[in-house]
C-alpha cells in the first residue's frame, strides 16, 4: 500500500446503524480539516483561529446551500488523533438519513469512503498502536460477556504487547550474547556462562509456552463454550434446550423424531458466552431425513466442548438403552449424563436410585417441574469454569494468529536451547533465536506484510 494511499482523506459513519440521539462521522487523512470547513458553518465563526480539540456548534450545509442538520464538530492534528493523522469528527442527530446526507456531501467533495477497519489500520501504520492493540479494538467492540470484555480491555491497554515485548527483550539479550561468540570464535563459552545463557533461554521458553497454553480458555472466551444436547428421540432434549434458554424455541411434542435438524442459540451464563445446540435424536430405525439430522448431531458432538446426554427414566428399559447408547462412546471425557422425567417415577423406587450406583456422576432432572435444574446449572458452570483461565492475574490469548506465532516462537527457542546445550555453532543458535524473535514480532506488527493486514482488518466493520 503506497504512502499516498495511506494518507489520502477518507470518511465514514462511525456509529452503529439505527436510530439514536447522536450519530458521528469521521474524516481522516490529508485535507480533513479543509473538508470539514467547506461544509460546516459554526454559529460563532472562529475566523482563522480554529482551535483543535475545541467542539464547535453550527450547521452542516449542502452544496445547494440548504442546511442538513445542526451539529457539533471538532478537529484533531496529526499525531494526536485516533488514526495518528489529521482528523475531523462531526456529531449530528442519529438518524440514518441525516448521516448519509452529510457523508454524501463529504464524499462528493473528493473524499474517499473508508474501507472496513481502515481507521484502525491507519492508527497502526502511523505507529500510534501496535498490531496486537489494533486487533484488541475489534475484540472489544465484539465483546458480549464480562470475560471477553476483560481480555480485550487488557490487550487494548497494552498488557499483551508489554508481555510479548518482555519476551523479545530477553531473546534479544540472549541473541547479543550468542552473536558475541561469533565475533570471538576462538573463545569457547565457560561452563558458568553457558549455564547462565541456558537459564535465560529456559525463561524465554517458559514465558512463551505459558502464554500459548492459555489459548484453550481464550478460544472459549472468544468463540463461546459449545454444549451439545444429545440423546434418544423424545428424551427431553428440546425441553431442556427451551428450559436453558428460558423460552420456547424448539418444538416439543410426544412424537419421537420431532427434531430432524438442529437448533443453536446463545446464552450468557454468569458472564460466559455459551452456545447451546439441540440435536436430532439418535436411534437406529429412522427415515432418510432424520438420518441426515443424526449425522449432523454426531458432527456437532465432535466439535462441542461438552455433551449433555439426556435419558428418559420413565421408560422401563432405559438403563439398558443408556448402556447400549454409551457403549464405545468416543467422547466420554466431555460427557454429562442427565436423567430426565423424574417427575414420572416414584423417588422411593429402585428405578430412581439404581442408576446412581452405575452412573455416580449422573444428574436427575424434570424439565416439566424444574426439579434438579439448579443442580444442573451449577454443574454446567463447574464444567465450563474448569476450562476457563483465571483472568485476575494473567493474560489470555484469544487470537488463533497469536497462538500460531507463539507456537512457532516456542519451538525455535527450544531448538536454540538444545543447540546451546550441545555446544553447537553460535551461528546456528543465532538463526533459531532470530526465527523465534521474528515470530513474536509478527504478533505486535514489528514485522508484517500487506496480506496479513488485509486479513486482519477485513474482519473489522466500516467506521472502525
Amino acid at each position: 500500500m503506497h504512502d499516498t494511499y495511506d494518507r489520502e482523506a477518507i470518511a465514514a459513519i462511525i456509529t452503529p446503524p439505527g436510530e439514536g440521539g447522536i450519530g458521528a462521522i469521521r474524516i481522516a487523512g490529508n485535507g480533513s480539516h479543509e473538508a470539514l470547513r467547506a461544509i460546516f458553518r459554526p454559529i460563532h465563526s472562529p475566523g482563522d483561529k480554529w482551535e483543535n480539540f475545541r467542539l464547535y456548534y453550527g450547521h452542516m450545509v449542502g452544496s445547494d446551500g440548504e442546511v442538513i442538520d445542526e451539529v457539533t464538530a471538532v478537529t484533531m492534528p496529526e499525531d494526536q488523533s485516533y488514526t495518528g493523522q489529521e482528523q475531523a469528527e462531526i456529531f449530528c442527530h442519529g438518524g440514518q438519513v441525516v448521516l448519509r446526507k452529510i457523508l454524501a456531501e463529504i464524499t462528493g467533495r473528493g473524499i474517499r469512503p473508508a474501507e472496513p477497519g481502515e481507521f484502525t489500520r491507519r492508527a497502526f501504520l502511523s505507529g500510534r498502536i501496535d498490531l496486537a492493540k489494533a486487533e484488541a479494538v475489534a475484540e472489544l467492540i465484539a465483546s458480549k460477556t464480562e470475560y471477553s470484555y476483560s481480555v480485550a480491555k487488557k490487550n487494548l491497554l497494552g498488557q499483551m504487547s508489554d508481555y510479548i515485548n518482555d519476551i523479545r527483550e530477553n531473546a534479544i539479550q540472549l541473541l547479543a550474547e550468542i552473536e558475541a561468540s561469533v565475533d570471538y570464535p576462538e573463545e569457547d563459552l565457560e561452563p558458568a556462562e553457558q549455564l547462565k545463557l541456558l537459564d535465560l533461554n529456559d525463561l524465554i521458553i517458559s514465558k512463551t509456552n505459558e502464554l500459548a497454553m492459555t489459548y484453550r480458555g481464550g478460544k472459549i472466551i472468544r468463540e463461546g463454550f459449545n454444549i451439545a444436547i444429545a440423546g434418544r428421540p423424545n428424551a427431553g432434549k428440546s425441553s431442556l434446550f427451551n428450559l436453558l434458554l428460558n423460552q420456547t424455541r424448539a418444538i416439543v411434542a410426544p412424537v419421537p423424531g420431532t427434531t430432524r435438524d438442529y437448533l443453536t442459540e446463545w446464552i450468557d451464563l454468569e458472564g460466559i458466552a455459551v452456545s447451546l445446540t439441540d440435536t436430532a435424536g439418535l436411534r437406529k430405525k429412522s427415515g432418510e431425513i432424520e438420518k441426515l439430522g443424526q449425522k449432523a448431531a454426531l458432527e456437532i458432538m465432535n466439535r462441542s466442548d461438552l455433551i449433555v446426554w439426556i435419558a428418559d427414566v420413565s421408560r422401563k428399559r432405559w438403563t439398558g438403552e443408556l448402556k447400549t447408547d454409551l457403549k464405545d462412546f468416543p467422547y466420554r471425557d466431555k460427557l454429562l449424563i442427565l436423567l430426565n422425567k423424574v417427575d414420572l417415577i416414584d423417588e422411593a423406587s429402585t428405578s430412581y436410585k439404581k442408576p446412581a450406583e452405575a452412573l455416580s456422576r449422573a444428574l436427575y432432572l424434570s424439565c416439566k417441574t424444574k426439579k434438579g435444574f439448579a443442580e444442573l446449572k451449577k454443574e454446567l458452570l463447574r464444567r465450563i469454569k474448569s476450562e476457563m483461565p483465571d483472568l485476575t492475574d494473567r493474560l489470555v490469548v484469544t487470537s488463533e494468529r497469536h497462538k500460531q506465532k507463539l507456537d512457532i516462537a516456542g519451538k525455535a527457542f527450544e531448538k536454540a536451547g538444545e543447540l546451546l546445550h550441545q555446544g553447537e555453532s553460535p551461528e546456528i543458535i543465532a538463526f533459531e533465536l532470530k526465527s523465534g524473535i521474528d515470530a513474536i514480532d509478527e504478533i505486535t506488527g514489528r514485522i508484517y506484510n500487506e496480506e496479513i493486514l488485509d486479513r486482519i482488518f477485513a474482519q473489522f466493520c466500516i467506521g472502525k
